[in-house]
């Protein structure tokens, strides 16, 4: 069988097959944009599935399966080599020669293994359909070389480990908030949630298999994403870094201090590339900083940051101190539900007291946010709500959120309403 034919297959096994065992996203992946869209985000966080899906909202639309062209390129049978691209196209108008390609969608999943594929999406883009669908997941399809390749001609659209509510989702329960039987059974799932984390593949695998199943995405993103990508040669310097990083989860993270314990650990390295380093996890979807809130740029960059990572899995399997560290693992879990909603819009306030988290939409304050798991302590609800107070007088906000595990109330303390939410209600919003 020459490639032709075999492409050939390929579409119409899709076209006649169904789309089964996909569950909804929340992820907003926009259609009818003028742009190609972009799917990123760490390794196996489900962007096939969040393709498969959008895909499945076209058919509700009446869009038939003829003009949806879908195609897995890690399809190791395609192996396609340079000037073979064009096959795809060949193949799909034979296939319906009466069908319009510019009313077509084409979806290319890890688009990366294509030889050329920048020249190759730029061409389709150009001169055949303005519906075009990328998801990519090594170190080449970051969001700054997609910027580079596509030039302005890109929508990006960020792909996480399942938030809470998609959780429940993939477990087939109930996301409703009422009913004294509905609220034990989300309470019981948050708790395994804050815990296992989010990644799709992993929420129903035994505990054992599921720890070697996080620690094989984190060598993967160790030396495919990281060490090849940055020719990074030292890498007892970077393992070393990376588990400080989880160390310092939810807190300020001095580079300085880091750079030290490593230099009196004999190592030989320059600090620019443990900044360099910082910067190279986050964009590989392992780290986030978040800022001190300033007026002044320059010192929202100069300030140390705090730490968040992608997933409370992957946290628990790399260090096992925060396995029943729940106030550390709510945070950091807020930190995610919030960066998925706003991006990196956000700051932590902090001036005689702290504020975990203020939240800007359109360059004003939306929301202030504080967490704290257990608010049963008199010393540490007075510090929290103290947070909470300052940073709102200092917004002029008339409003602050308290996240905690389960505890709800609201007060009115110097004209500023207080609403104490548990973390499962505020997930579900």
């Amino acid at each position: 069988m020459n490639k032709k034919d075999f492409i050939k297959d390929i579409i119409v096994d899709f076209h006649t097959s169904s789309l089964t065992g996909v569950k909804s996203r929340s992820i907003n992946i926009p259609i009818n944009t003028n742009k190609i869209i972009t799917l990123i985000g760490p390794r196996r966080s489900g962007k096939t599935y969040s393709m498969l899906d959008k895909i499945q909202e076209l058919y509700k639309t009446k869009v038939s399966k003829e003009k949806i062209l879908y195609f897995n390129l890690e399809d190791e049978r395609l192996n396609f080599e340079r000037g073979e691209t064009e096959l795809i196209l060949q193949s799909y108008t034979e296939l319906y020669p009466e069908i319009d390609l510019s009313g077509c969608y084409f979806f290319f999943d890890e688009i990366q293994n294509m030889p050329d594929w920048e020249k190759f999406i730029r061409r389709i883009y150009d001169s055949v359909s303005k519906n075009v669908f990328v998801t990519g997941s090594n170190s080449s399809f970051l969001s700054s070389d997609i910027a580079t390749a596509l030039r302005g001609r890109t929508i990006k659209t960020e792909v996480f480990p399942l938030s809470y509510k998609e959780y429940l989702n993939f477990l087939d329960i109930t996301s409703s908030v009422n009913g004294v039987k509905n609220k034990a059974i989300l309470k019981n799932k948050f708790k395994d949630y804050l815990i296992k984390g989010g990644y799709p593949e992993t929420i129903e695998m035994d505990d054992d298999i599921r720890e070697k199943t996080l620690q094989e995405y984190y060598y993967v993103l160790l030396y495919k994403d990281l060490i090849e990508r940055y020719n990074i040669s030292n890498t007892q310097v970077l393992k070393y870094f990376l588990k400080r990083l989880v160390s310092n989860l939810s807190s300020l993270c001095s580079i300085n201090k880091i750079y030290n314990e490593i230099k009196s650990s004999g190592y030989k390295v320059p600090k620019n590339l443990i900044y360099d380093i910082f910067d190279w996890s986050e964009s590989v979807f392992f780290s986030f900083k978040l800022s001190k809130f300033s007026r002044s740029i320059i010192k929202q960059n100069n300030t140390e940051k705090k730490v968040y990572i992608i997933d409370n899995g992957l946290v628990n399997t790399l260090s096992f101190s925060f396995f029943n560290d729940y106030g550390k693992l709510l945070e950091n879990s807020v930190f995610l539900y919030l960066r998925r909603k706003y991006e990196n819009n956000m700051y932590f306030y902090k001036n005689q007291s702290e504020c975990d988290f203020v939240v800007f939409s359109k360059d004003k304050v939306s929301e202030i946010i504080q967490v704290c798991y257990d608010i049963g302590d008199d010393k540490t609800f007075q510090r929290e709500i103290k947070g909470l107070l300052d940073a709102c007088k200092f917004f002029k906000m008339k409003e602050g959120t308290i996240v905690t595990l389960d505890e709800e109330k609201e007060l009115q303390i110097d004209k500023i309403l207080i609403k104490i939410i548990p973390a499962y209600k505020f997930f579900l919003q």
